[in-house]
């Protein structure tokens, strides 16, 4: 196995690549829960009631960055 180090960026990201593709490949056998199932029915609900409810994208990711932000300073 090659030590990533010594990998050039693109050759990094078309290794992200294909790790993410043989991710994705295995989803349908990862199992859902009932539980979350339920959850993600009842967002979807909400979702085609008023197309308009949640948070932009830009915010979630602004939140997630000051979290993990906190969290290295903890």
């Amino acid at each position: 196995m090659p030590k990533f180090q010594n990998l050039s960026k693109a050759e990094k990201i078309l290794l992200a690549e294909e790790l993410w593709d043989s991710a994705l490949a295995g989803e349908a056998s990862v199992p859902l829960s009932d539980k979350h199932r339920k959850i993600l029915e009842e967002r979807l609900k909400t979702y085609e009631l008023d197309g308009e409810s949640g948070t932009p994208w830009d915010i979630v990711k602004q939140r997630i960055k000051v979290k993990s932000l906190q969290n290295t300073l903890d």
